[in-house]
């Protein structure tokens, strides 16, 4: 009887549960029996983990998260610690959440554990410094995105580009069939609404982006609005501090789903981060914002080495998203940039075909890869 793999994981993240569900499906179909220890959400506790705490607990998100969440977040990092170095996995495998994650890697990988990182702080973009602990704290990283491979091979650290799993998990959605599947008329007008999955996302964009669905319903009668949500907890947090007075019938509010809803739209309009990715996925042209405490901000922009925050422009040949970043976030810019999309057939268009490359690129078994390379490692153990 082949011995059970023991798998350290810790997604503590929305997107990084997202990620770590698929490397663990398809692991389990290569191994005969599979533990699963750590931290992660929905989709890694439906495939067996018993996660060392809520998710949402570690989500960070600017200073004023951290202040808050840290003290929580450094005694479950240092139990988890202890429960690995007592019994120790076959590799530990830490998704995203570089601020929890790589601290830890670094003192696994100490004891003899074999690590790997999954997705790339954007050390390209901002603090290059943590090149050196990133260095210290993994034996590969694993990136999603062809320029990251390069950069960190050229700085001493062994790197695996995998692609990107959305790309394939959305390269058969079509704007036709995501309509069908929504249940919206081919000829509707629809944008998608996305203003994060994090508290602080709720709490810095939610207000001005009801303001902006409210402005844009009056100049088009016929415009219509979807609002997926990454969690019931979102979900609840968003209706709190929002007023959607004045859209009656012309929001649909959603679990999950983002990715048909962005499909099946005409334009978006969302926070920076995962949704933007999931949104040139599927063809789907875009505005993007972004706002986080004034101290957060002025913090990112003393240590960012590029003024672009969304994937999308940064994989394009000439960034074609518009992006409004803190004190832009308003209503008087927003809305003419969502209106111009979808008036402008041929600027519409022009982005949809750049974004078309990018999932192109992008589009490779990811989980088969990802797996290849746990293996490999685990076996040289």
């Amino acid at each position: 009887m082949a011995p059970t793999f023991r798998l350290g994981v810790v997604a503590a993240e929305p997107s990084g549960d997202r990620l770590g569900g698929g490397v663990v499906s398809a692991l389990k179909a290569r191994l005969a029996s599979l533990e699963l220890h750590g931290i992660g959400g929905p989709e890694l506790t439906d495939l067996g983990l018993e996660s060392a705490c809520d998710i949402h607990d570690l989500s960070v998100m600017g200073v004023e998260d951290l202040i808050r969440k840290l003290p929580n977040a450094l005694t479950v990092r240092r139990k988890l610690f202890r429960d690995f170095r007592a019994h120790p996995p076959d590799l530990f495998l830490g998704i995203d959440s570089p601020d929890f994650n790589l601290s830890l890697e670094r003192r696994l990988r100490r004891t003899g554990i074999p690590v790997m990182h999954l997705v790339s702080p954007t050390v390209w973009a901002w603090r290059k410094y943590r090149v050196a602990k990133i260095r210290r704290a993994v034996d590969r990283i694993l990136v999603l995105f062809p320029f990251e491979k390069d950069f960190y091979e050229e700085r001493g650290v062994r790197a695996t580009f995998v692609g990107h799993p959305a790309a394939r998990e959305t390269a058969e959605i079509t704007k036709t069939s995501a309509r069908k599947d929504l249940g919206i008329q081919p000829g509707s007008h629809v944008v998608s609404v996305l203003p994060g999955s994090r508290e602080s996302e709720i709490r810095h964009l939610g207000v001005t982006f009801a303001g902006c669905m409210r402005a844009l319903a009056k100049g088009q009668s016929d415009l219509n609005f979807l609002i997926p949500f990454a969690s019931d907890r979102v979900r609840e947090q968003f209706l709190s501090m929002v007023s959607l007075e004045g859209l009656a019938g012309r929001i649909t509010l959603l679990d999950g789903r983002a990715r048909t809803c962005l499909a099946a739209s005409d334009a978006a309009l969302l926070a920076s981060g995962t949704a933007a990715l999931e949104a040139a996925l599927v063809g789907c042209p875009m505005v993007v914002a972004y706002r986080v405490s004034s101290l957060s901000y002025r913090i990112a922009t003393t240590l960012a080495s590029t003024r672009t925050v969304s994937m999308p422009n940064h994989l394009m040949p000439t960034p074609l998203v518009p992006e409004f970043l803190q004190d832009d976030v308003t209503e008087a810019n927003l809305v003419p940039a969502i209106q111009h999309l979808l008036e402008d057939d041929v600027g519409a268009q022009q982005m949809r075909q750049a974004l078309s490359l990018i999932q192109k690129d992008l589009n490779l078994d990811t989980n088969a890869r990802i797996v290849d390379a746990i293996l490999c490692m685990a076996r040289r153990q």
